[in-house]
């Protein structure tokens, strides 16, 4: 069952599943869906645009039974448009590709709405905002790497920030409202700042499944969001 993400009230903490057990990813998924997550971030890797290979769409099709959740899958991969069909089949909502590996970006958005799909792309830390500016229009969602991808658990880009406030006017001047999405180093310290700074979808991965309760540390960081926006 598919989620719709206009069910959903912004800014949301969208667990990566990166940083969960393995072993046990669909109790890793249940307990923070039980606890309110009402978005997951798949990081799907190639070892190819990136060193690290992780999962494909039957991990994605296995923890979507019973999982009334928007589910988000980030390609770090080569070709992405190969792979468009089995993530939809197995219940992606959103695709996410990187603008460094899609030389045919346009027709690749595309590609992603023509499987009645939401599309989104990214930009690596070293990516400047601008390079969107022919595509913006088109995708659902921007996600603006905070750290260099490929790996759990690195240290927040402070230079996010600036790249965040570049996007915002690159968005008023287009005249568009894509969702903003932050992956790496969110945590307890900067969560606050970034759902300031217009992000709708804070990913945590470290800062959620290896704190020792992790449901406490999803409730924390989804108060500081809702808190920053309501105060």
């Amino acid at each position: 069952m598919k989620k719709n993400k206009t069910d959903l009230r912004f800014p949301v903490i969208a667990p990566s599943i990166l940083s969960a057990d393995f072993g046990h990813i669909r109790s890793e998924i249940q307990i923070l869906y039980d606890a309110g997550a009402r978005w997951f971030h798949f990081d799907v890797m190639d070892g190819s645009f990136v060193p690290p290979i992780t999962f494909g769409p039957q991990l994605v099709e296995s923890v979507r039974k019973n999982i009334d959740a928007f589910f988000d899958v980030h390609l770090m991969i080569e070709n992405p448009e190969r792979q468009l069909s089995a993530f939809n089949d197995s219940g992606a909502d959103m695709v996410t590709v990187h603008y460094e590996t899609c030389p045919h970006l346009h027709y690749v958005i595309d590609q992603i709405h023509k499987h009645n799909m939401d599309a989104g792309v990214v930009v690596n830390p070293a990516t400047p905002v601008s390079v969107l500016s022919d595509i913006i229009a088109s995708v659902d969602l921007v996600l603006i790497m905070a750290v260099n991808p490929g790996w759990g658990g690195q240290p927040f880009i402070d230079h996010t920030y600036q790249k965040l406030a570049d996007l915002k006017q690159l968005l008023n001047v287009k005249q568009v409202q894509p969702l903003v999405q932050v992956d790496g180093g969110v945590n307890k310290n900067n969560t606050g700042n970034l759902a300031a700074a217009g992000v709708h979808v804070l990913v945590a991965g470290s800062s959620i499944y290896h704190a020792t309760d992790p449901v406490a540390s999803f409730h924390e960081l989804s108060s500081q969001a809702t808190r920053t926006i309501t105060a």
